[in-house]
């Protein structure tokens, strides 16, 4: 089964899809998350590379990428409770903005961001490996993996996830 041009994402009130929905003009995801630098991580500082952020990404109505409000809040050498606290505080506040706002089911298509030297969005992932036995059972290695938060999306691309 090949990817969709528009991967489904279930929303699950009380999980880690509890703040994706629709609003006037389309369609929102966010998150409170953390994230690393794609590249140059130092792995004896990592506390210090650690950046929280708030998160909102909107969607037209047809799951086409408009715009990413993404915001970094501090890291966990800083104090990763204040971090994270300051994040939340700062996405209720933009999803309290958004007109219309209604939580449930959305359908977007990948699309990339990249802020402070850190992936955020939906990209499609290929398995080369696994790609092969994945044919065998009736899958083609293939998923969207959401970035940074690590959920994955994949066939029968029904909007569950894997963590």
């Amino acid at each position: 089964m090949s990817v969709p041009d528009l991967i489904p994402i279930r929303y699950e009130p009380d999980y880690r899809t509890r703040t994706i929905g629709r609003c006037e003009g389309g369609q929102f995801l966010a998150s409170v998350t953390a994230a690393f630098p794609e590249v140059g991580a130092d792995v004896e500082n990592w506390q210090a590379q650690k950046r929280w952020f708030a998160v909102l990404h909107r969607f037209d109505d047809a799951g086409r990428h408009l715009d990413s409000r993404i915001r970094s809040t501090g890291t966990t050498a800083d104090s990763e409770k204040a971090a994270v606290e300051a994040a939340r505080t700062l996405l209720a506040d933009w999803l309290d903005a958004l007109p219309g706002r209604a939580y449930g089911d959305i359908a977007i298509a990948p699309f990339a961001v990249r802020v402070e030297g850190s992936l955020f969005g939906l990209v499609i992932e290929t398995d080369e490996e696994d790609e092969e036995e994945d044919e065998e059972d009736g899958e083609d290695g293939v998923w969207a993996e959401l970035y940074p938060d690590g959920l994955g999306f994949h066939a029968p691309w029904d909007g569950c996830y894997d963590t």
